[in-house]
């Protein structure tokens, strides 16, 4: 047996991506060693959101106190623009 017809057998035989492409289908690609996708399409290593995801942590710059306090600031500014133009 040849050692090309050996070593594609597991190859073939490994699960793949099936993430869905832009042409519809199912991704081929073999998926990455204990996750579900392949490497382009989300298996690569350090990908996904970080554990303590500080892209979802509140700031509270639209809550309501922080808008009414604005427009309190804004109407200060605004009763200030007519005296600056005397």
């Amino acid at each position: 047996m040849s050692d090309h017809l050996r070593n594609t057998g597991p190859m073939l035989a490994s699960p793949r991506c099936g993430a869905k492409t832009r042409s519809g289908g199912a991704c081929r690609s073999p998926a990455v060693r204990g996750k579900k996708r392949c490497r382009m399409h989300g298996g690569a290593p350090g990908s996904g959101a970080p554990k303590a995801n500080q892209n979802a942590r509140k700031h509270g710059l639209f809550t309501r106190d922080a808008i009414a306090e604005r427009r309190q600031i804004q109407a200060l500014w605004v009763k200030r623009g007519s005296w600056w133009r005397r």
